[in-house]
């Protein structure tokens, strides 16, 4: 019997979990697949080998893991694949395969520029755009949310897309304020988070030193959990149960 294990990432806050329970449950309809267990990476029960256990005791032969992440990293490239040895060590008999983070994708550009229109504030012709990302040290992150930048551009025709990081590798958040302020009157700011966390916290505290008036620094509602990255989680796992 066919099983999903969705992967969350876990925090400390309690409405960032809650956020991606509700998620992946308003998902779970549009996948069919008899058996679905939600985990978390660290900070919420259950953990990986705990969803793994939930899978098996009720049946699963074949088990579908799926980080609910946004890019590729330590995460999804280490952590996660550690704990899932540990669970084919122990079911040996049972067949995990592990599928990938959301990463570059079209609709993730449309979620980002949702984010941008629900302000309500007119585009002026000089806006830029700020994607402000959680960080890592895999320079690999940085390639892909430059990349959804370019996209976004692209696509919306934003005369630039920057990227910034909270920690790790690319240029930090005070110094993509920095030079924005010295180009444009108007800088959209949309947080390249999942959930509700304390990282969103420190944005907005950070933000406040910076708000002048002659520019607008209009912090957006961070990625979240909309329609646009159900029908990408949609597809990572029909990636997977259809091998």
């Amino acid at each position: 019997m066919e099983a999903v294990l969705y992967v969350g990432h876990g925090s400390r806050v309690k409405a960032g979990a809650n956020e991606a329970i509700s998620f992946i449950e308003r998902t779970q309809p549009r996948i069919d697949v008899p058996i679905q267990e939600i985990c978390f990476l660290e900070l919420v029960e259950p953990n990986i080998n705990e969803g793994i256990d939930r899978c098996v005791q009720r049946g699963a032969t074949k088990i579908a893991v799926v980080p609910i992440l946004l890019l590729t990293a330590n995460h999804a490239n280490e952590d996660i694949p550690l704990e899932l040895n540990e669970g084919k060590k122990k079911y040996p008999q049972v067949g995990i395969t592990y599928g990938r983070p959301f990463g570059v994708h079209p609709k993730i550009v449309d979620s980002l520029y949702d984010r941008i229109i629900e302000q309500g504030k007119p585009i002026k012709k000089d806006s830029r755009v700020l994607l402000v990302g959680r960080g890592s040290s895999d320079q690999a992150v940085e390639q892909d949310l430059n990349e959804i930048a370019s996209l976004l551009g692209e696509k919306y025709f934003f005369r630039q897309v920057e990227t910034c990081f909270l920690y790790g590798t690319g240029k930090s958040f005070e110094s993509a304020l920095e030079d924005l302020q010295k180009h444009t009157s108007q800088v959209f700011i949309i947080p390249y988070l999942l959930f509700t966390g304390i990282l969103l916290k420190g944005i907005e505290k950070q933000l406040a030193a910076y708000s002048n008036n002659e520019q607008q620094l209009i912090l957006c509602k961070s990625l979240g959990y909309d329609h646009h990255v159900q029908d990408v989680l949609v597809e990572r796992v029909g990636e997977l149960i259809s091998k």
